[in-house]
């Protein structure tokens, strides 16, 4: 990120113009900004043996944002000329009234930058791409007699934003972004099981075409569909549940993460909303948001609205300590942005939203806590899932999973959902390995219609007395 001059991508707006406009449409307000955003996408998809996408995107756009209190006025367009933007100041306006606001405090400078600025799309060309693809493919199959389909992926993005603010301050961000994903289809005796693995972050392509890189992933995605051939029906029933370190932590982002996010709290929307500093996990329990690990999916060197992002501590050793703040929260509930004012893009207003959300690990050895499962599940890999924000409750449903019994890991078992709510899940937290790892960068967020990536993590984990829902009595 850097405080530079303006330069909306080479375009006819003038910086004095846009400036003006701005100005005129957050007169009285309590807040605003212009944000411009240019993006570049590219996915490659090979399946079954032939190319199934191959696909490039460009956009480009603005939006304008005045803020009253409660009130957000917001506008957008494709169109980057002075036209547009005035148009679009007069709608955005409208939200200001008779003013009477006073204008909040411009963002901290930072020239801190957590990624590189290259295009990932540009560092290989697309003949390369494809072939590496086709290496995938023969590879996987090549491993194993009962692998019937592959399907092997690669996208890569670039996002270049710049956020001009109505007392002049300027700030620019270029965010790269690639994925690299392998999943395989196992057949045996009439059985069909399936198995993925992949990842990525804000680097270059070249790390994750090595053929180190995407013969490990083959080797994952066949290992879990294996694995799942032989599954047998989940128990259900309460039960304690381990679970793996990495992306595991998706539970943890969906059903507590979203609970600390600071629109749900002022607004009393969340089940943690009013427990500042009260005890809301079991101790040695301690969770941070944090934006700002270099080359992470989840990161930002700066966010949507022009904060540097934060290392934010949410829970420590158990205690509530904080929220995740955009602007407009942070300023109506007296508190201070902490970097996590996220939007999809700019047709979209920004809201508090996470980036890599984790657990930090304790002194348990792993093999010992599953040893400590006396009858339940370990479950290591995780499917979709869905969360009430208001209750915490949420539902899981485990890709890879093995049944516990007297500390020893039995079968696999399949069709197993992970039942409960995220404020009594945290309390029931009776072990914290010493093996905390972030997830291998495939996580993305969904809220309010809006989707940003992010990461999550934590170490192994037992909790105690979640519902187990399956198939098997």
């Amino acid at each position: 990120m850097t405080d530079a001059p303006f330069r909306p991508f080479e375009t006819d707006l003038d910086r004095d113009a846009a400036l003006g406009l701005l100005r005129a449409a957050t007169a009285g307000a309590d807040d605003g900004e212009l944000f411009l955003e240019r993006r570049r996408s590219e996915v490659i998809v090979f399946d079954d043996g032939r190319v199934r996408t191959a696909s490039f995107d460009a956009s480009e756009g603005f939006g304008l944002r005045a803020v009253r209190g409660e009130t957000a006025g917001y506008a957008h367009s494709t169109e980057l000329s002075e036209a547009a933007l005035r148009r679009a100041a007069e709608t955005a306006r409208l939200a200001v009234g008779d003013g009477g606001g006073t204008l909040a405090d411009a963002p901290a400078k930072t020239n801190r930058k957590l990624y590189g600025d290259a295009d990932p799309i540009a560092g290989q060309g697309f003949a390369v791409k494809l072939d590496t693809l086709r290496e995938i493919d023969a590879f996987a199959r090549a491993l194993d007699r009962r692998v019937v389909q592959v399907t092997a992926s690669m996208s890569a993005s670039l996002q270049e934003v710049e956020i001009l603010r109505p007392e002049g301050l300027s700030v620019s961000d270029v965010r790269p972004m690639v994925r690299l994903n392998v999943s395989v289809i196992v057949e045996e005796n009439g059985r069909r099981e399936s198995g993925s693995a992949g990842g990525g972050g804000r680097i270059g392509l070249d790390g994750l075409m090595t053929r180190d890189h995407w013969e490990g992933l083959a080797r994952e995605a066949l290992r879990i569909a294996v694995v799942n051939l032989s599954a047998v029906p989940a128990p259900a029933g309460a039960m304690d549940v381990a679970l793996g370190p990495g992306w595991p932590g998706i539970l943890l982002h969906e059903a507590v993460g979203h609970g600390l996010e600071g629109d749900f709290n002022r607004k009393g929307q969340s089940a943690f909303a009013g427990l500042m500093g009260a005890r809301v996990a079991a101790p040695g329990v301690t969770v941070l948001d944090d934006g700002t690990i270099p080359d992470r999916r989840g990161s930002i060197s700066v966010d949507d609205e022009g904060t540097p992002s934060g290392k934010n501590v949410l829970i420590e050793d158990g205690i509530l300590v904080g929220y995740m703040q955009d602007r407009q929260n942070a300023r109506l509930s007296g508190n201070e942005p902490t970097g996590n004012g996220r939007r999809e893009s700019y047709a979209h207003a920004p809201m508090p939203r996470m980036t890599n959300t984790y657990m930090l690990g304790g002194e348990a050895d792993s093999a010992d806590i599953v040893a400590d499962v006396k009858d339940g599940i370990w479950a290591v890999g995780f499917g979709g899932g869905q969360v009430d924000i208001t209750n915490g409750k949420f539902v899981f449903s485990c890709t890879e999973a093995y049944r516990v019994q007297n500390g020893r890991v039995g079968a696999p078992v399949k069709g197993a959902t992970l039942i409960g709510d995220g404020a009594t899940a945290l309390t029931r937290i009776r072990a914290i390995g010493n093996d905390m790892a972030l997830d291998p960068g495939m996580g993305n967020c969904g809220k309010a219609g809006q989707w940003v990536p992010v990461g999550v993590g934590q170490p192994t984990l037992l909790i105690g007395g979640i519902t187990v829902g399956g198939s098997a009595t």
